[in-house]
């Protein structure tokens, strides 16, 4: 097994125990990136379409 794989299996075991051991915190950390995601998406299209 190469290094990239046992590190990649590893993080997802993190992630695995974290869910497990805070689901609340999870979901919450989920929801802010989804947050994230669309603010960047919308500044995006504001930028975009400022351009014309």
């Amino acid at each position: 097994m190469n290094l990239r794989k046992v590190i990649t299996w590893l993080a997802a075991a993190l992630v695995v125990l974290y869910v497990v051991q805070s689901p609340d915190d999870a979901a919450h950390v989920v929801r802010n990136a989804g947050d994230g995601l669309a603010v960047l998406a919308s500044s995006l299209a504001s930028f975009v379409g400022s351009l014309s």
